[in-house]
C-alpha cells in the first residue's frame, strides 16, 4: 500500500529515550521517522545520556535535544509545558522499568514524568529491560495502569539479551516502530478524510452576518453579529465534502477555502439571493445570518440633519428568509438558528415548529462567554418530530468545533430514516 508521505509534515513526534543498552536502537528510529516526514524532538534521561550522548540526537533529528525539566532557555523556564503543547504523540522507546513505574505512579521529578502528566497528545511506551524485570508482578501491575490510563504498550520481542538471558524485554526493531507510528497517523488521517465526506455530492447555501438596513445614505440599522459562526460552518460543510455557497451579511471576515461568497447587505437582499441559490439547486439551507426583523419605511434619500431631540422613523418588518425557504414546493433541508438571551430552548423549539424546519441550533447571546464576538459557542440542537431524534448538546468549544458538530448532525439528520407521524 503506498502512502502519501506529505501528510506527516505537520506532525510532531517525541521520542523520548530511557535508560538501557536498547538507546542505540532509538538512534536509528529518529532517523527512520524523518524519512516518514516526521517532525522529531529527543528528550533524554539521565540514564540515557550514560548510554548514548544528545549530541547524537542532535545531528540525527536537527533539533536541540533537551534533557532538563527546568529550561532556562524556554519562555519563562517552562519548556516542558511548551513540549507537552507541541507534541502530537509522545513514544517512549526504549521505555525503563523505572520509567514506567513512574508513569504509573503519577511521579513528575523529571522532564520525561513530567511530560506525561502535562501532554494531551497520546503517549506510546515500548518496554526494554531483563526478561525477569519484565515479568515481575510489580512491573505487570505497572503496566496494566498504563493501559487503564489510556497509554498505549508495545510489547518487547523475546530473544536473546545483553545480559545473556534469553525471553521477553527486548525492543521491537527501529523500522517496525516507525511502521506502527506512521500507520497510527496515517489512519487516523483516513479517518478524518471519512468524517469529512459526510456532506459529499451535497449543494449547500449558508447565510451568515448581519443585515443593514438603510435609513439614509450614511446611517443604518444592524445587530452584533459578527459572522463567525457562519463562517465556520461554510469552512467545515466544505471539508464535509459539499459545494458551498455563502451568502454573507457586511462583515469583515476572510472567505472560507474554496467557498463561493456573495455579498449582501439587505434583507431583502438577502432573501433575493437566497431565492435564486434555490432555484440553482440546493440540498441544504443553513441560515446563520441575524436578519433584521425590521427596516425603513422610508429611507431618505439624502442624509437626514439633525434637528431637535427626536427622531421619528417607521419600520415594516423584514420578510422572514428561512421561514419563506422553508416553504418552497422544493424545499432543502432546513437549518435554522436562534440567538435568544432568555428561554433559549422554548423559544428555539417554537420556531422550529412555526418555520417548519428540520433542525434548529440555539445559543444564549447574553452570555459573554459565547456571544456574537466570542471565538467560542455553546449551542443545543433540535430536531423536526418526524426525525425522532434526541436534542443535542454542544458543550461549549470553538467555533469551528461546534461547526464540525453541527456538520455531523446535520449528516445523521439526512440519513435518518423520518417516520411517519
Amino acid at each position: 500500500m503506498s502512502f502519501d508521505l506529505s501528510v506527516f509534515s505537520n506532525k510532531n513526534i517525541i521520542l523520548a529515550v530511557t535508560g538501557g543498552i536498547a538507546a542505540y536502537k532509538s538512534a536509528i528510529l529518529v532517523r527512520r521517522l524523518k524519512d516518514y516526514g516526521f517532525n522529531v524532538r529527543v528528550v533524554m534521561t539521565k540514564g540515557a545520556q550514560a548510554f548514548i550522548t544528545p549530541l547524537t540526537f542532535q545531528a540525527l533529528s536537527g533539533n536541540p535535544v533537551h534533557t532538563e525539566l527546568l529550561d532556562p532557555e524556554a519562555e519563562a523556564g517552562m519548556g516542558h509545558i511548551e513540549l507537552a503543547r507541541w507534541a502530537d504523540l509522545i513514544l517512549v522507546a526504549p521505555a525503563s522499568c523505572d520509567t514506567i513505574a513512574k508513569f504509573a505512579a503519577g511521579l513528575a521529578d523529571d522532564l520525561l514524568s513530567t511530560l506525561y502528566l502535562a501532554t494531551k497528545a497520546p503517549v506510546w511506551v515500548a518496554p526494554a529491560m531483563n526478561q525477569q524485570m519484565w515479568a515481575a508482578k510489580p512491573t505487570q501491575r505497572n503496566l496494566n495502569t498504563l493501559v487503564e490510563d489510556g497509554v498505549h504498550v508495545i510489547m518487547p520481542e523475546a530473544g536473546s539479551q545483553a545480559c545473556g538471558d534469553v525471553g521477553l524485554g527486548r525492543m521491537p526493531e527501529p523500522e517496525d516502530l516507525a511502521e506502527q507510528v506512521k500507520n497510527y497517523f496515517h489512519q487516523a488521517q483516513r479517518a478524518i478524510a471519512e468524517k469529512f465526506g459526510l456532506l459529499a455530492g451535497k449543494r449547500v447555501v449558508i447565510t451568515a452576518g448581519p443585515t443593514r438596513e438603510a435609513i439614509d445614505p450614511v446611517r443604518y440599522i444592524s445587530n452584533h453579529s459578527t459572522g463567525k459562526m457562519g463562517f465556520a460552518i461554510a469552512a467545515a460543510c466544505y471539508s464535509a465534502g459539499a459545494k458551498v455557497t455563502l451568502l454573507a451579511g457586511p462583515v469583515s471576515l476572510d472567505t472560507p477555502n474554496a467557498v463561493r461568497r456573495i455579498n449582501v447587505s439587505s434583507a431583502i437582499k438577502m432573501l433575493d439571493e437566497s431565492m435564486h441559490q434555490l432555484e440553482e439547486g440546493c440540498d441544504v439551507f443553513i441560515a446563520t445570518a441575524a436578519v433584521a426583523d425590521y427596516r425603513v419605511a422610508e429611507v431618505s434619500e439624502h442624509k437626514i440633519k439633525k434637528a431637535g431631540d427626536e427622531l421619528n422613523v417607521s419600520l415594516v418588518k423584514n420578510p422572514d428568509i428561512v421561514a419563506t425557504i422553508a416553504q418552497q414546493s422544493k424545499r432543502p433541508f432546513m437549518v435554522g438558528f436562534a440567538a435568544e438571551t432568555r428561554n433559549v430552548e422554548e423559544y428555539a423549539a417554537g420556531k422550529l415548529v412555526a418555520k417548519k424546519l428540520d433542525m434548529i441550533a440555539c445559543n444564549d447571546v447574553s452570555r459573554a462567554d459565547i456571544g456574537f464576538a466570542s471565538d467560542q459557542n455553546a449551542m443545543t440542537v433540535f430536531f423536526a418530530e418526524q426525525y425522532q431524534m434526541e436534542k443535542r448538546d454542544l458543550e461549549k468549544a470553538s467555533k469551528q468545533e461546534i461547526a464540525q458538530q453541527l456538520v455531523e448532525a446535520i449528516h445523521d439528520a439526512l440519513h435518518h430514516e423520518i417516520e411517519p407521524i
